[in-house]
């Protein structure tokens, strides 16, 4: 039954990489696999609930459904308030703010600046976060689509080697920290330069190869020519608020401990009152064109759903005990750290980072490897890193899909050999330090 569950899982995952070969929007497979993976389990008897009755196997299922349910819809609703408030900043043409100031057209330039700015920026507010609001951004700047994919395979590689390095930067770095595997000072002092690693290598391949300059997306205009559905001061205010929204998620997460997604509601909330006051006194149609609620209806929902697919899939193997059982052969079979981390990562571009990560907390308990360990450091580099390697290995590659629309295809052939190149460059860099501080 094992064996099965396995095969169905890549027979899903291969029509997900082969969307447009075979002609099926990615969201129906991935829908159509997490759902059938849960049903398995509940004919699966006592295959993967030994010791237990075939009558109460069902109850077992609902029962484990529900406890994953709960944190895949935390991740949902906080892709959902983050991709709202995107959407709300960009229908006030807000990131024209932003846009307006960036004149080069050189590729090279941009590339830099992009890959600074998402790796700073996914460190305060988080990855995920940062992908979408960078990705918009690059809508709004280049025109050619082989232009937006490629710096959008960037915005994955920054996005996830700035979450890295930081203890909100990324759902597996928070699970690392909040549970006592890391802490804050350290995780900083000792993934940054194998995180700098893993972008800069791929940035100066990419200068390599990268010639001349892009095309722009043609301007509105200026002045009285401009038209805008917003006015001047309005971009600014939704601009400013939006970010200092997706700014207050990390602090409110780590002052309360309550779920990110509770923060970015807040913050949506917030947003909406705004908006509400600032167009209170407009004609209808106008005040209705800029509501919350005609906004939503440009929220990318089928990348929502293709990311709940995904994570019920996973999720499946996750409660059969198969992540648990290749969790078990590497420690028997590699048994060093930098081999055992480093696999986890390659995997973490095909599974979810965080069930390998918790998988990896409760194999490896604290009286084995105690807090600040390499074991864990790695762990927090590799989980967030590795998944660049695949557009669909981490939740920055599925928000900047869903934002800029990529080929998986297209992203292993140009985008994953630059991400790998990275991630073992920074394995590199740690083995150095070890090398150096004798730890």
């Amino acid at each position: 039954m094992e064996t099965l569950l396995i095969v169905l899982f890549v027979l899903g995952y291969l029509a997900i990489a082969l969307e447009h070969q075979i002609r099926v929007d990615k969201a129906a497979s991935a829908l159509l696999l997490g759902g059938v993976c849960w049903t398995l389990l509940v004919f699966s008897g006592d295959s993967f609930f030994p010791g237990m009755a075939e009558t109460e196997v069902p109850r077992a299922v609902e029962h484990g459904l529900a406890e994953h349910l709960s944190e895949i819809s935390s991740i949902l609703f906080f892709l959902l308030g983050a991709m709202t408030i995107v959407e709300l900043i960009d229908a006030h043409s807000g990131f024209r703010v932003i846009t307006d100031r960036i004149h080069t057209t050189n590729r090279v330039a941009l590339l830099w600046v992009v890959g600074t700015l998402t790796f700073l920026l996914s460190a305060v507010l988080d990855n995920l976060t940062t992908a979408i609001v960078v990705s918009a951004l690059l809508k709004k700047v280049m025109k050619e689509r082989d232009d937006l994919w490629t710096f959008g395979g960037v915005v994955i590689i920054a996005a996830n080697a700035g979450g890295a390095w930081s203890p909100i930067g990324d759902v597996t770095t928070i699970m690392l920290w909040i549970g006592g595997q890391i802490t804050a000072l350290n995780v900083v002092k000792v993934v940054l330069l194998p995180s700098i690693a893993s972008l800069v290598i791929p940035l100066l391949v990419l200068s390599l190869t990268l010639k001349g300059d892009f095309e722009r997306v043609p301007s509105l205009g200026s002045g009285a020519s401009r038209v805008d559905p917003a006015e001047s001061r309005e971009q600014l205010y939704m601009l400013s608020g939006g970010i200092l929204g997706l700014l207050f998620v990390p602090v409110f997460k780590t002052v309360t401990h309550l779920p990110p997604y509770i923060g970015m509601i807040i913050s949506l909330g917030a947003l909406w009152v705004l908006n509400e006051f600032m167009h209170r006194s407009k004609d209808h149609d106008h005040r209705r064109s800029l509501s919350v609620a005609q906004i939503l209806t440009r929220v990318d929902v089928p990348t929502v759903l293709f990311f709940l697919g995904i994570l019920l899939a996973v999720s499946a193997l996750q409660m059969a005990g198969v992540l648990a059982d290749v969790a078990d052969y590497l420690d028997r079979h590699l048994g060093d750290v930098f081999l055992i981390t480093t696999v986890i990562g390659i995997l973490s571009a095909v599974v979810d980072n965080v069930p390998l990560v918790a998988g990896a907390i409760g194999m490896y308990p604290l009286t084995q490897f105690p807090q600040d360990h390499i074991f864990w450091e790695l762990l927090a580099y590799t989980a967030g890193t590795g998944g660049s390697m695949l557009i669909i290995g981490s939740a920055a590659g599925v928000a900047v899909m869903g934002v800029l629309h990529i080929n998986f295809m297209w992203y292993l052939r140009r985008i994953s050999l630059l991400a790998a190149s990275g991630y073992f460059a920074g394995i590199g860099v740690f083995y150095v330090q070890k090398m150096l501080t004798g730890a």
